[in-house]
């Protein structure tokens, strides 16, 4: 008998379309810049996926968190499940997260699905910790903003494939790196980061996307860089719009053609002019022609996550109108052969959109040297 707990951080995520770059502390900024709940959608992606599974599975029980930790969905979705007793503020906190996955332990959950980003794992781990919950695997659903740690599926899809894994038995355990991430720093483009801890899941490695891995800080690197960047500015169209993703490797581009970048938002080069740190509607604002506009994105170290994490503000919708034509990947080709299976990854939130993506997309690693990598 399995025993499966869901737990949603209702927040989580809804800093990133708008450019804040993470949630916690500024959910009201998030809200007055327009900002839409992005947990309960991924929720509910992952509880339909499920939802064969559970069903009439007499092996399989479904215990959530009260109200929009977990309640509200599994209802929505109609599915069959147990609600755990406990009161929760009406805007959730981390204590909320930590009590809640106390109580679906006691309840006999072994298996805890949470939907969320980086500081709801942190919460999760810490109430591992305290209360010496070491039997209790845990698996994430993206939903934040960055998602660095290594607990995270790729998409709710991938969450409901490792479930029935597990309750097949044919999945064992590992320990997955949780990666604790400034968002004070992160917000000033401060890159502040450090391994928080260790958490159990199940290991089923195809369906997890990897803790992020910086780039090496080398000549050899920093060369690489700099002959992509060059190769870039030598295509670039005078009149385009360039969107332009976070990271060292783009933010390369930037310094070459001697104009600011911000390393950790998403920014827009329009007619030699920066507008630094937009965000979803700032982009629409100030695209006025997507036939000439392009996408520069790199993937992030080890995971190889093009687009779904720490880029949010590069939609689906805008992905849509500029065109799997006008997207272009550049990586050094040392952090291409860092990312497992040498393969990229999407996770934008829309799955036509990330169906439109797969395949095999070019990605370039030195002057006028390309290689086609595939997406998954």
């Amino acid at each position: 008998m399995l025993y499966l707990g869901l737990l949603v951080n209702p927040i989580a995520g809804m800093g990133g379309r708008v450019g804040l770059k993470g949630t916690d502390g500024v959910v009201e900024e998030a809200i007055s810049l327009g900002a839409t709940p992005v947990a309960p959608v991924r929720a509910m992606e992952f509880l339909q996926a499920l939802a064969p599974l559970v069903q009439g599975n007499p092996r399989l029980d479904l215990i959530v968190c009260p109200l929009q930790m977990g309640e509200d969905v599994s209802q929505e979705m109609g599915l069959e499940h147990k609600v755990v007793d406990l009161k929760i503020s009406d805007t959730t906190s981390s204590e909320d997260t930590r009590q809640c996955t106390l109580a679906l332990y006691k309840a006999g959950v072994r298996l805890l699905v949470f939907v969320g980003g980086d500081g709801t794992a942190r919460d999760i781990l810490d109430a591992i910790m305290a209360e010496g919950l070491d039997d209790l695997l845990v698996l994430g659903v993206p939903s934040g903003v960055k998602m660095y740690s290594g607990i995270f599926v790729v998409n709710p899809t991938d969450a409901a494939e490792v479930v029935n894994l597990v309750l097949d038995g044919g999945a064992g355990t590992a320990d997955f790196e949780i990666m604790d991430a400034d968002e004070e720093a992160y917000r000033e483009d401060r890159f502040v980061i450090r391994l928080y801890g260790y958490m159990k899941g199940p290991s089923v490695p195809a369906r997890f996307q990897g803790a992020k891995q910086a780039s090496p800080e080398t000549i050899d690197e920093h060369e690489a860089q700099v002959a992509i960047a060059n190769y870039i500015i030598d295509q670039m169209v005078p009149q385009g719009t360039y969107i332009l993703g976070p990271g060292t490797t783009v933010k390369t581009v930037t310094d070459l053609l001697g104009v600011k970048k911000t390393i950790l938002g998403v920014d827009v080069y329009q007619r030699r002019i920066m507008h630094n740190d937009v965000s979803e509607t700032q982009i629409i604002e100030l695209v006025d022609d997507f036939s000439m506009t392009w996408i520069i994105v790199s993937p992030i170290g080890h995971q190889g996550m093009l687009f779904g994490r720490g880029n949010q503000q590069i939609s689906p919708g805008i992905i849509e109108r500029v065109g799997r034509e006008h997207i272009i990947v550049i990586s050094t080709l040392s952090k291409l052969k860092g990312i497992e299976s040498e393969t990229l990854k999407v996770d934008t939130g829309d799955s036509l959109v990330d169906e439109v993506l797969r395949g095999y997309i070019r990605v370039v690693t030195d002057y006028n040297e390309v290689r086609l990598v595939r997406v998954e």
